[in-house]
């Protein structure tokens, strides 16, 4: 469904990220200091850290190109929506690998529609997509795997 590609990780993102991320209490040390024992292969992000929270390296998507605003996974597809109107969160999970995102990674997410399905609820018909994003760094190395459900009905 989609590829985006961030510009590489400074650390001024990772310290700016960390101490947002704690406020009001003080970010760990492990998220600024660089001379800090486990930072020996380079300063390392928080877990939750967003890469593409800025802008990714292609820039914004040009007028028109973006996906539609409530236009689920279908937009990105550029099939037609579904004739539903009501559309919910239905959940996020996330699992980490245990590989960190470093200064000076440059992190590739892949995104694909990974389930399809109807169900009968109490409202009518409901359609259940759950999209995968998998996030690696620039040696291949897979960072974490989150699926998001989408209910519509």
């Amino acid at each position: 469904m989609g590829r985006s590609v961030s510009w590489p990780i400074s650390a001024s993102d990772v310290r700016r990220w960390a101490q947002a991320v704690y406020y009001p209490e003080p970010s760990p040390r492990r998220f600024w200091d660089e001379a800090d024992p486990v930072n020996a292969d380079g300063l390392a992000a928080p877990d939750e850290f967003n890469p593409f929270a800025w802008m990714t390296a292609e820039g914004p998507p040009a007028p028109g190109h973006g996906p539609e605003p409530g236009g689920g996974p279908e937009a990105s597809l550029g099939i037609g929506r579904p004739g539903t109107q009501f559309m919910l969160n239905g959940g996020l999970e996330v699992a980490y690998s245990g590989v960190p995102m470093r200064v000076g990674d440059v992190i590739t997410s892949v995104t694909r529609l990974a389930e399809y399905s109807e169900r009968e609820g109490r409202l009518g018909l409901m359609l259940f997509t759950v999209s995968e994003t998998e996030w690696f760094n620039q040696r291949g190395d897979l960072i974490k795997t989150s699926r998001m459900s989408l209910i519509r009905y």
